[in-house]
């Protein structure tokens, strides 16, 4: 049974019921708002379309109205789709072209929403009609175009003549936002610049990689359509499209809808007020009177034009008209000023057409407001049909709805001189002329600087010029100059300048006597060269290549010596061993270049107390030092197995000596110390590869011991081991110049010596002879191999 209800509780329950009515209460108004501005944009659009049927049909509106109505209930449209379809045949403009675009892809593909696109368009066109600034027409072509087609926030920019960019309506994005890019300077790379850039609608994804805009920050992940909004060639301003997400190429059905709403925003930001004001204003440049922009023309000292744009009968840019050149102008082709003034930019100069050509710049300052400056640019044209390129700084400035655009044709013949006298300066050569009948010397500026005169000074003759120079040059200069003035040939000397500042230069002369026709001499032109740095440097290099046949002559004696000392002590082939029922057999080669003589070094020798010593090394480095290395190292152990001591023992013993008593020898070594009683060899390494043993047909490494490099540190202690051979055994102890290649791993080497050692054979040296033929290795050193047999 369920008692009452406690008072707490019943007024709990009635809240709660009261808030679900108000909650109920204010989603129903809020779906009314709606709904009220829906039915007024539509409103707009259906009385629009009321007053074409009143003009066209020559009624009253109740007439129009219910006409209007009749011809909706016919043809099984709704009003506003039907109003849309009469405003698009009225008004045959941007918006009608789009919309029966995308109505005749919708009959094509059986595609109804399409005629409800146009629909959107009138809507939004009548919404940015009845905005009074520019941030309701953002917020209309939000909601009534751009929302159905998943987009969540639409900025628009106005571009000023500076090519500056100012935020003038923004929605779906924070005011903190719409304040941080209410300006952007000129030169800042955003979404909105690559389409004043690109003077066309571009697709531009965010993240990491993209290009700085508004919005950057919480909708990184997504893509904009930018696009210019601006009508017959005039840019002046952008639209921009955001999605949350990013985007794929859109079809082109979409573009064009996008573009459309442009145009809608560019006859806003030719009269609209901007919502978004500016914190720090950035005023534009003054649009020009036509008047003003001619009477400027007409002052400047350059060639300078007036171009006023031409469009064709839909409004679209299709030229520039020559308005007005000034008294300063200079025909590219040479033709006079009255056949250039009044003329269309392309036929006056058809060669201007093309991508980045001087029409095209004019074109980008036209569009965009930027200004553009190009020094020595090439301008082609047409001389009686052939074609001319023309080197001239260029300048191009818009103002208001003119171009003004500015050249000045470069002298060629000065601008010849300029680069002569450039050349002259670079390689110190200075010019001279001199008048045999009056004696007059001509000097250029360079000439007086070799000779460390002031421009001022007198000039000294060619006669006078041993008097300049070093005593020992005078004998050359003898014969130049009775070749020159004499004999009349031309001629050069080198001589040594002894300037009145203390300087001396190596100077070279060259000069060739001018004769008229009579043969008789009228003048001598020349040149004088300052080839010091030639000369030091032709001095240092005959020094250095001096050193270079010393140093040479010394690594090929040391080479010798090496290799003699090499080929002493560690022949190529030593006789077989037999002793003990083992069967030594040793092959060498050295490095197939002279130069590379290294540090291979093997030895088998018995020992006092009948045991066996093999061993196998090789010293780091090359030439004499690792020819001397390896003999010290080989004596040492001779010496230090006399002792009687295991392999890990000498090899202590060995390291010892490589990093105390000799000049840092690093080295790799492998020995071993066979008993012949027992048969077993105990055996240690140093940094080395481990040997391989043969038995029974098959190849395998004995286990890697522990060991480093000999001399690598001062005190340390080797690992040693032991194997017991049998009769038929093949032990190798090998170098890595047998199986080392720069294109392989060492196991891959490795590999290759057991997989070559099994292959049969009759003979211990015909194994190894069988080795170092089919050996694959490619490091050009010393190979070493030591084959022991058990009997």
């Amino acid at each position: 049974m369920t008692g009452p209800v406690p008072e707490a509780d019943r007024t709990s329950v009635g809240d709660e019921s009261t808030l679900g009515r108000l909650a109920a209460t204010v989603d129903r108004l809020r779906r009314e708002v709606d709904a009220a501005h829906v039915a007024a944009d539509g409103r707009a659009l259906v009385e629009l379309a009321k007053g074409i049927l009143v003009e066209r049909l020559g009624c009253g509106p109740m007439q129009a109205a219910r006409q209007l109505a009749v011809m909706a209930e016919q043809t099984g449209v709704s009003h506003l789709e039907l109003a849309a379809d009469i405003v698009n045949q009225a008004a045959e403009d941007r918006l009608t072209e789009v919309a029966g675009r995308l109505v005749h892809a919708a009959n094509q593909a059986d595609d109804p929403p399409a005629p409800s696109t146009a629909v959107r368009l009138r809507t939004a066109e009548s919404g940015v009609s009845a905005a009074d600034d520019t941030q309701r027409v953002a917020e209309s072509l939000l909601e009534h175009a751009l929302a159905p087609l998943g987009a969540t926030a639409v900025a628009i920019w106005s571009a000023a003549t500076d090519s500056s960019l100012s935020l003038v309506g923004a929605v779906g994005f924070s005011a903190e936002e719409a304040r941080r890019w209410h300006y952007v300077p000129p030169g800042v790379a955003t979404a909105a610049r690559r389409a004043l850039d690109q003077r066309g609608t571009v697709l531009v994804d965010l993240g990491p990689t993209g290009p700085s805009t508004i919005g950057d920050v919480t909708l990184r992940d997504g893509s904009r359509i930018v696009t210019p909004a601006g009508a017959g060639g005039r840019i002046l301003g952008v639209l921009e499209v955001c999605w949350p997400s990013r985007l794929e190429p859109q079809p082109p059905r979409i573009l064009r809808q996008i573009e459309a709403l442009a145009e809608l925003c560019a006859h806003t930001l030719e009269t609209g007020v901007p919502a978004v004001q500016r914190v720090v204003e950035h005023p534009a440049v003054p649009t020009a009177d036509l008047v003003e922009l001619v009477d400027l023309a007409d002052g400047l000292f350059d060639p300078a034009l007036v171009l006023r744009p031409h469009r064709d009968g839909d409004g679209r840019l299709t030229d520039f008209r020559v308005h007005h050149v000034n008294g300063h102008f200079v025909d590219l082709a040479g033709r006079p000023r009255s056949s250039v003034s009044g003329g269309l930019l392309l036929e006056v100069y058809p060669m201007a057409a093309g991508p980045g050509q001087l029409f095209d710049k004019v074109e980008h300052v036209y569009a965009t407001g930027e200004p553009f400056r190009a020094k020595q640019m090439t301008l082609p044209a047409l001389v009686d049909q052939v074609p001319l390129t023309v080197v001239a700084d260029v300048a191009i400035s818009r103002y208001g709805d003119s171009v003004l655009l500015l050249w000045r044709v470069q002298d060629e013949a000065a601008r010849l001189a300029s680069l002569l006298q450039h050349a002259q300066r670079l390689g110190r050569i200075g010019g001279f002329e001199e008048n045999a009948a009056t004696g007059e010397i001509t000097w250029n500026s360079q000439l007086f600087a070799l000779h460390g005169l002031p421009p001022t000074a007198d000039p000294v003759p060619l006669a006078q010029l041993a008097a300049h120079a070093h005593e020992d040059d005078a004998a050359a200069i003898g014969r130049f100059l009775r070749t020159v003035l004499n004999h009349r040939r031309p001629a050069s000397v080198a001589f040594r300048l002894l300037r009145g500042d203390g300087v001396t230069r190596h100077i070279r002369v060259i000069a060739e006597p001018m004769l008229d026709d009579a043969g008789r001499l009228t003048s001598i032109r020349g040149a004088y060269q300052d080839v010091s740095s030639q000369h030091w440097t032709e001095v240092a290099l005959s020094a250095t290549r001096d050193q270079l046949a010393q140093t040479e002559q010394q690594a090929a004696e040391q080479n010798r010596l090496a290799l003699q000392l090499q080929q002493a002590i560690m022949p190529p082939a030593q006789p077989s061993i037999d002793a003990f029922g083992l069967r030594i057999a040793v092959r060498y080669r050295p490095a197939e270049q002279e130069h590379l003589v290294g540090g291979d070094w093997y030895d088998a020798v018995v020992l006092p107390s009948k045991h066996v010593l093999v061993s196998v090394g090789d010293i780091t480095g090359h030439g004499i030092k690792g020819a001397t290395g390896m003999v010290v190292l080989r004596n040492a152990l001779r010496g230090l197995a006399a002792t009687g001591a295991g392999p890990a023992q000498l090899l202590g013993w060995l390291n010892v000596v490589a990093h105390h008593l000799t000049d840092n020898i690093l080295a790799t070594a492998v020995l071993g110390l066979y008993d012949p009683v027992t048969k077993v060899l105990r055996w240690a390494r140093a940094g080395h590869l481990p040997p391989v043993l043969i038995r029974d047909g098959r190849a395998a490494t004995l286990p890697m011991l522990r060991g480093v490099l000999l001399g690598a540190l001062a005190e340390t202690q080797y690992e040693e081991g032991q194997v017991q051979l049998r009769s038929d055994d093949t032990l190798l102890l090998y170098t890595d110049g047998l199986v080392e290649r720069r294109d392989s791993n060492l196991d891959d080497c490795i590999d290759w010596l057991l997989t070559t050692s099994e292959r049969p054979v009759t003979s211990l040296e015909q194994r190894l002879d069988h080795l170092l033929e089919h050996s694959r290795a490619d490091t050009d050193d010393d190979t070493c191999i030591v084959g022991i047999g058990v009997d």
